[in-house]
């Protein structure tokens, strides 16, 4: 069964103009009241994924796509076989009650799963 894509983000320089920026631009809800300052961003369509804008701090500027996998540690070991690397293993992140995981394709391309 094909993984779908749940959630977006972006990794930015200054996190605050850019959630106005595309609040604006798209008329979507930015909601960034957290210590964070992570952005949850609402697209509002029918079927839209929605997505975060936050600061990149001393990361690179990225956007990142997230898939659903059910388990991430087997997802991350596919990726490896397949020519990939591992960039973060699994990690929660208690304050969005998610648990995630990066990895970069054969390319370096970076890219997100999340359990699910």
């Amino acid at each position: 069964m094909a993984q779908p894509i749940v959630h977006w983000e972006m990794a930015v320089g200054d996190a605050k103009k850019l959630q106005s920026f595309y609040a604006e631009m798209f008329d979507w809800t930015v909601d960034a009241n957290n210590p964070m300052e992570y952005g949850m961003v609402n697209t509002g369509g029918n079927g839209s994924v929605d997505g975060g804008i936050f600061p990149a701090g001393d990361h690179p500027k990225r956007v990142t796509l997230y898939v659903a996998v059910p388990d991430l540690q087997a997802a991350l070991d596919k990726a490896e076989r397949l020519g990939g690397k591992t960039l973060m293993p699994p990690t929660e992140i208690p304050e969005g009650n998610v648990t995630l995981a990066l990895f970069a394709d054969p390319e370096g391309t970076v890219f997100g799963l999340i359990k699910g």
